[in-house]
């Protein structure tokens, strides 16, 4: 078996494991073939490296790094970071400018560690005239960023990910599965005799150690957006991660966690993460959308 990843039994089912886009990442399959296991579980990993390596900030040498270093020049995407430039934009339009992938620059001025390291109006200030997907030009297949700018896809490329995995497994088998990177889930059709995947949902006051409560999932996708990891605290007052990209500042009065079950992962995600962009809203922002969904004051 590859050192990377790891293939176990469990009750009626088998666990392929590995871990990509620094999080722990589990393909739940209704089989109890180690070999089908193995192999299901060997292309999972693949296609998130795949896409880590292609979208990820922390590299430079691929199209992330050619848009963010392109000082002002267009720059030619294929049809993929076409389809995430695409949908970028249409969350931007969705969320009215709350959700802009050009934000995550303000990571210069605010550390999420936990810490009391609330960073000075000044320097947030200065990094807000270089946000602002309206400043970008995207116009298919040519982006053209602003010198000083940069784009982040973190907020949408997980999701992405666990939707794109879980088309290629069910190209590769008959049995039913379950696709999960870090919460992120995708299940393209029911278990055998219609029984649930039983997810739990994470305690944002216990984070990894106790669950807030059980989801039964049969089909679909399902993320969830909170704070539980990434903070700060200082004088009693907790500063979410959800940044607003208007001010700078983490948007206030925030749920603590928002799970979303929709149709695929990526339509999960992108509404989670909008309830936690509508701040004390979050839950008349859901209850709009008809989907199902847990919030977490």
């Amino acid at each position: 078996m590859p050192n990377h990843i790891s293939v176990e039994t469990k009750n009626n089912y088998s666990i392929g494991r590995f871990t990509a886009m620094a999080c722990p990442c589990e393909i739940l399959i209704d089989t109890l073939d180690k070999a089908e296991a193995l192999k299901l579980t060997e292309i999972a990993y693949k296609e998130a490296r795949r896409i880590e390596n292609k979208f990820s900030r922390y590299r430079d040498d691929n199209i992330i790094y050619k848009i963010n270093h392109s000082h002002g020049e267009p720059v030619l995407v294929d049809d993929e970071t076409a389809l995430m430039m695409d949908f970028a934009e249409q969350c931007y339009e969705l969320s009215n400018g709350k959700f802009d992938i050009t934000s995550g620059i303000l990571r210069k001025a605010w550390t999420f560690d936990g810490s009391d390291n609330i960073p000075s109006s000044i320097e947030v200030k200065s990094i807000l005239e270089h946000i602002g997907w309206k400043k970008v030009k995207w116009s298919r297949p040519n982006i053209t960023l602003p010198a000083g700018m940069e784009i982040d896809l973190g907020g949408i490329g997980k999701e992405y990910a666990v939707d794109s995995t879980s088309k290629l497994i069910k190209q590769a088998t008959t049995s039913s599965f379950l696709v999960n990177f870090g919460g992120d889930i995708a299940c393209p059709h029911p278990r055998i005799n219609n029984q649930p995947w039983v997810i739990g949902v994470d305690d944002p006051e216990n984070t990894g150690e106790a669950s807030a409560g059980k989801v039964s999932f049969y089909q679909g996708g399902l993320a969830t957006s909170g704070d539980a990891r990434r903070f700060l605290l200082k004088d009693g007052v907790r500063y979410s991660h959800i940044l607003n990209p208007e001010t700078g500042y983490p948007v206030k009065n925030a749920p603590r966690s928002v799970t979303v079950i929709a149709d695929t992962c990526i339509e999960a995600g992108m509404l989670s993460t909008f309830a936690m962009l509508e701040g004390e809203n979050a839950i008349s922002f859901l209850k709009e959308q008809d989907v199902k969904y847990w919030c977490i004051p």
